[in-house]
């Protein structure tokens, strides 16, 4: 416990997002600030009360305080539309990490062997075609032909990938990292399907591109934003769909294909910049109008209602605990939620 309890107790009070004297103020005068930093620095241990306490507090069970880490992020990038402080930044990480610890468990409990391949070879990216070619490789690679895709994130934890969605403010869009060969993708569940499945993609495109070294970021930036436009609507299909070289495309149109593909107008857009399918006057011309009116939410152009999310976690939890391989205490614990809630939910599957 000496050992565990100081790196847990501080990971616990960064998921909260609560700095140290917010922890005391809400400890009901049970302990100070002073005692929560001999807690983390591991020169004093709580008592049982305390220990309550501080994971009702954190809103936590009392066994992750025990519980070995096992994750170690590495690479950790992340992406903002604004600015993100510290403790927000911090209170993602450590929920990601805690996922994942969570994930792997129930995968080793279950002896699945949750390593990741990758079905194509790393090629460098020094160029729009380069993009254009791997996004077609990978999805030959994964047999998904030229089809739209479904779900983009059950198919990607259906490979091996690893995604978590949480609840986080508005300047998350999401984050991407490596844990030992595991790719790990997290965003915002916040958000509406398309911008989830084009998140997800854009952050693949951030573990799996083989970029020039000191690659300046907002290039890089482009690129993923252009694998996740070519994985969701390849080169054909877009030239299928509108041509290969047009003076203007209509509003009606794009919608057509947003709602059939899942990806938004103004991705659609820079896709027909991207192949020269459009003037760039016209593409300046679309965007200009876009701000000028407020559409960038494009809920005036249609809606893609696909499902976007997966139930992968969940189901090897439920299936552990119908095996009987884990209590259905143990399974709450893995789920993160009461004894009751899962034995509601358990009863329902």
């Amino acid at each position: 416990m000496k050992n565990i309890f100081p790196y847990r107790l501080r990971s616990a009070r960064k998921m909260a997002g609560l700095s140290m004297q917010n922890l005391a103020d809400n400890m009901d005068n049970l302990v100070s600030k002073q005692a929560i930093n001999k807690y983390e620095k591991g020169s004093m241990l709580p008592d049982s009360k305390v220990l309550i306490k501080l994971a009702e507090v954190l809103k936590v069970k009392v066994d992750l305080f025990f519980r070995d880490p096992t994750v170690n992020f590495k690479n950790i990038n992340f992406r903002k539309r604004s600015k993100l402080s510290v403790k927000e930044e911090s209170s993602i990480k450590e929920k990601a990490i805690d996922f994942l610890e969570r994930y792997m468990e129930i995968e080793n409990l279950l002896g699945i062997n949750a390593s990741f391949i990758l079905p194509v070879k790393k090629r460098k990216i020094s160029s729009h075609e380069d993009i254009e070619d791997t996004a077609l490789e990978l999805r030959n690679a994964w047999d998904l032909g030229l089809n739209p895709v479904p779900n983009v994130i059950e198919m990607l934890e259906e490979r091996g990938v690893k995604v978590y969605e949480l609840s986080a403010p508005d300047a998350f869009d999401g984050l991407s990292s490596w844990v030992e060969d595991i790719p790990v993708i997290v965003i915002n569940q916040n958000y509406d399907p398309i911008r989830k499945r084009f998140t997800v993609l854009h952050e693949l495109g951030h573990l799996l591109l083989d970029f020039e070294k000191n690659e300046e970021h907002k290039k890089l930036e482009k690129y993923c934003y252009a694998f996740a436009g070519a994985f969701l609507i390849p080169k054909t299909v877009f030239i299928r769909e509108f041509g290969e070289h047009r003076t203007r495309i209509s509003i009606p149109e794009l919608i057509d294909v947003k709602e059939y593909f899942g990806i938004s107008v103004q991705a659609l857009m820079m896709r027909a910049q991207a192949l020269n399918v459009l003037p760039e006057s016209k593409i300046k011309e679309f965007f200009i109008m876009v701000r000028s009116n407020g559409l960038q939410d494009e809920k005036a152009w249609g809606e893609y209602k696909g499902k976007e999310e997966s139930s992968r976690f969940s189901q090897l939890v439920y299936r552990a605990a119908s095996e009987e391989i884990i209590s259905l205490s143990k399974a709450a614990a893995l789920n993160n939620i009461s004894l009751s809630e899962f034995r509601t939910q358990f009863e329902k599957v």
